[in-house]
């Protein structure tokens, strides 16, 4: 049998359940994912747990599909990853689902699966089951993929409902890079700078956070809507005011300039390597101590408060930097289309 790397491009047969597709999935998905229930070939992957599940699913059509910092696979992989780690899950089994355009080429998918088997490994995780399609030139924008992850919960009773006045709040890193860096692809930008997304699995971040036994009332990484969406969702379903201080977010020069340039707020572009988390005032040092040890955490900030006003419950208020303050609104409009 020939192996698909003798192909340039991918072709309608190659999702046809033939040889070719065979050969697809043995040569290039198998190769890079496998594992013992993988090998099985079987129609479901036979899975056992021991106690809670958390269970997520998550859809990545990102344009460009190569961007600074990362690529779709990387994204799919940490995306799904970081959505079971923000529930205090320990990530252990994906599925991958892939559509495929007629003509894409075969070393891009090559790159693109590497990426999501070099991402696997950091989380100690396995994709255990997918799909792959190929539809005609046209119908998909090159690639898109679909995972779906579960993970053993190891620190129960994180949720949006469970912030308390006198909470702090902390940000893991500087923000909006990763909506800054398509914005940068995508409109072809030559500035000078070295700006690249901050997608990156957080679950090695989390789990030392729980190993330090920090108490966590919520967390969520902030991808879609940015700061701004992940706060006021959080206000609105604990019932409570969110105040911010805005000197205290930290964000990049080059962030900065790319919001001047475009009329952006950096509150509401897209992370996918940066999450919020709240935690009660006694905590705060401590979790903050060990963010700022791990990976990419240096720039973690308390950025705020849990605060008991009974008139804004519900609401985000932005304290600015001459005194005055505002409310922090969800995001309206479309500002990055396929950030995700």
């Amino acid at each position: 049998m020939n192996s698909v790397t003798n192909d340039k491009v991918i072709q309608l047969s190659h999702g046809g359940g033939g040889k070719e597709m065979n050969r697809l999935i043995k040569d290039i998905f198998f190769n890079a994912f496998d594992n013992a229930i993988l090998r099985k070939e079987e129609d479901a992957a036979v899975l056992h747990f021991d106690g809670n599940v958390a269970f997520t699913t998550d859809s990545f059509t990102v344009a460009p599909i190569f961007f600074a910092g990362g690529d779709i696979g990387k994204l799919a992989v940490a995306g799904t990853v970081n959505d079971l780690a923000m529930m205090g899950a320990e990530p252990q089994f994906l599925s991958c689902s892939v559509i495929i355009e007629e003509g894409f080429e075969i070393t891009k998918l090559k790159t693109i699966v590497a990426s999501m088997a070099t991402e696997l490994k950091k989380s100690n995780t396995r994709i255990v089951c997918g799909d792959t399609k190929v539809v005609p030139k046209g119908c998909v924008d090159g690639l898109f993929i679909n995972t779906s992850g579960v993970g053993q919960i190891i620190k129960p009773d994180i949720s949006v409902k469970n912030l308390e006045a006198g909470d702090c709040i902390i940000v893991s890193r500087d923000i909006g890079r990763h909506g800054a860096a398509i914005l940068m692809a995508r409109e072809g930008l030559t500035l000078e700078s070295e700006l690249t997304s901050d997608c990156a699995n957080l679950w090695p971040i989390v789990e030392q956070l729980i190993a330090a036994n920090v108490e966590v009332h919520a967390m969520r990484d902030a991808t879609r809507g940015g700061m701004s969406a992940v706060l006021n969702e959080w206000a609105k379903a604990s019932n409570v005011c969110i105040e911010v201080k805005e000197e205290a977010v930290p964000v990049s020069d080059e962030v900065k300039g790319l919001c001047e340039l475009y009329g952006f707020e950096p509150f509401d572009l897209a992370n996918e390597g940066t999450f919020i988390v709240a935690v009660p005032a006694d905590n705060a040092e401590k979790a903050l101590n060990v963010m700022q040890q791990f990976c990419h955490c240096q720039t973690a900030s308390i950025i705020g408060q849990v605060t008991e006003q009974q008139n804004n419950q519900g609401k985000v208020i932005l304290q600015t930097p001459w005194g005055s303050a505002r409310y922090l609104d969800v995001p309206q409009g479309e500002l990055l289309p396929r950030i995700c």
